[in-house]
């Protein structure tokens, strides 16, 4: 079937993804379990119950261009975060040979995939309506990962992108020959990535770099009795910790949202140094990130979106053209 699974209703695409998961939970000695996909989007996520009760998520890399390598850096660092920060972190399960990644042939799609699997987290997400409690939490979790990831290093041979191009190492539909975007558009976004880069530039040579989480959103965040947790580290990569900010605030709608996370944060520790139009470049870059994946995604549902967003995106553009020039 190859690329045409693609193309498949999500549900299909779901059915042969759950049993390619059994197939893969082989590797953990799980060889009856009960599995459903809870999340279909970049990647495939499943929970896991296992015949004695207990329970895992595993994800399966579908869309995400990690190699085995930037997954196993991964896994060093959440286990890192597991054992000395206090952060209320998922735990990486390792298969009966010892090893973190496993990997198989799909065959419908005709690709081999990736996946890990993690301990499950009890709660719900606090998604896209966080009360202030929550964010004053999310903010003092992001302080506590950046200080616990100050120090931290990699081992030989694990490696994980560092964000200071435009696309964070992902791959370039916006400007590239692949680019769908009219003259005028591109030339719109091809501005605003100029003075994008010029602040990150400067971020990068004024602050210290190190591992960020760099998807911290309310659908990456649970709350469970008042505690809060954080998962899905897929993309996680060396950045400023500004970025990491940027990210969070960008999901965020009143600036009284803004204020309670990072007055979170700030009960940490400082708050990293930026400028305001340098914080209003990230956030647009965020978007324009976004914006990318959504030329490329092989999600229908996702692809839908496309007109809309962009619509919006060229809208923020503009403004953040007339912030800049005053």
């Amino acid at each position: 079937m190859g690329s045409e699974f693609f193309e498949l209703p999500a549900e299909e695409q779901q059915k042969s993804l759950t049993a390619f998961a059994s197939e893969l939970l082989k590797s953990y000695g799980i060889n009856d379990a009960k599995v459903s996909c809870i999340n279909f989007e970049f990647n495939a996520t499943f929970a896991v119950e296992s015949d004695s009760g207990i329970k895992y998520a595993l994800r399966i890399n579908i869309n995400s261009t990690r190699t085995i390598e930037n997954m196993q850096a991964e896994v060093q660092w959440v286990r890192h975060l597991n054992r000395t920060s206090g952060i209320n972190t998922p735990t990486p399960i390792a298969t009966l040979k010892d090893q973190y990644i496993v990997s198989g042939l799909h065959a419908d799609s005709g690709q081999t995939l990736n996946g890990v699997m993690y301990s499950w987290l009890e709660g719900e997400e606090i998604g896209d309506e966080p009360t202030m409690e929550q964010l004053h939490e999310v903010g003092r979790a992001i302080a506590r990962l950046h200080q616990e990831s100050t120090d931290f290093a990699l081992s030989a041979g694990e490696v994980l992108p560092t964000f200071n191009d435009f696309f964070w190492g992902t791959e370039d539909f916006l400007f590239s020959e692949k680019s769908v975007l009219s003259d005028k558009d591109r030339g719109l976004i091809e501005q605003a990535r100029d003075l994008i880069m010029k602040y990150t530039d400067e971020l990068y040579q004024s602050s210290p770099v190190h591992i960020i989480h760099a998807d911290f959103h309310g659908w990456n965040l649970m709350w469970h009795e008042g505690q809060l947790s954080i998962f899905d580290f897929d993309d996680c990569g060396f950045g400023v910790e500004a970025q990491d900010l940027a990210v969070a605030l960008y999901y965020l709608d009143t600036p009284e949202q803004d204020a309670a996370l990072l007055n979170g944060y700030k009960s940490v520790k400082p708050l990293p140094l930026y400028s305001e139009l340098a914080m209003k470049a990230l956030l647009l870059q965020r978007r324009l990130l976004l914006l990318n994946y959504l030329f490329e995604t092989k999600n229908q549902e996702h692809k839908e979106m496309l007109p809309a967003y962009l619509e919006k995106s060229l809208e923020r553009v503009s403004t953040f053209l007339t912030d800049v020039r005053g």
